[in-house]
């Protein structure tokens, strides 16, 4: 039950946070967003990769599913404009529910759920990233033309996309028959997202003592916990 609720109180945690405390500081955010993605970069690598390459008799097929899963979140932010790592680019005068946005996030969102059932650490490193990604978006639509009713619709069907990929996966033997498959789909997309918030994590490649400290203690946390 746990993978159910807490991709779901994710949402609400980085909804409320946003309407309660207000956080202006950019800096702050993109700190927290560092952290988020160097835990589910550690996760990923230390959890989810060795239990889908271990006992393979096919190890390339795995990695070709991986490879799918990076190519195809390409494809996604193509159409969310970056959305799953910190970036939100529409526009801010439309009163239009932003469809290609959800399509593309809830897509997104599924897959995060697939891996989820019996791995408690792989949970922990979606809620981590989750939360920075929901203060964005909410930040943004708060700030935006959108009505209330649409914000609400929008981060209420997002948060049910994690659980339902979860409830699929586990309910429906032709999906659980490629587990291996569309959980080397979801790493390919952990590594793509994880990575990217890293790399732009340093603006301009500079040398930055504080984000280096906050990525080295989200690679740790990820190994120790």
């Amino acid at each position: 039950m746990i993978q159910y609720l807490l991709p779901i109180i994710a949402v609400v945690v980085g909804a409320l946070s946003v309407i309660i405390f207000k956080p202006q500081k950019k800096k702050n955010l993109k700190l927290l967003l560092a952290f988020s993605g160097a835990f589910l970069l550690g996760i990923t690598i230390f959890e989810m990769l060795p239990n889908l390459f271990i006992d393979k008799e096919n190890s390339k097929s795995v990695g070709l599913f991986i490879i799918l899963g990076i190519l195809l979140q390409i494809c996604l932010e193509f159409f969310s404009q970056g959305a799953e790592h910190g970036h939100v680019h529409l526009h801010k005068n439309s009163k239009q529910f932003p469809w290609l946005l959800f399509i593309s996030l809830s897509i997104h969102s599924l897959l995060e759920g697939t891996p989820l059932k019996g791995h408690d650490n792989i949970l922990l490193g979606i809620v981590v990233h989750k939360i920075p990604v929901v203060i964005i978006l909410t930040t943004f639509f708060l700030q935006s033309a959108l009505s209330k009713k649409s914000i609400v619709l929008f981060l209420s069907l997002f948060a049910l996309m994690t659980p339902l990929g979860t409830y699929l996966i586990s309910n429906y033997p032709l999906l659980t028959a490629y587990n291996d498959q569309i959980t080397a789909v979801a790493v390919g997309i952990f590594l793509h997202i994880s990575t990217t918030i890293l790399f732009e994590s340093s603006e301009g490649h500079k040398f930055n003592l504080v984000k280096l400290l906050i990525i080295s203690f989200g690679l740790l946390a990820s190994y120790f916990i």
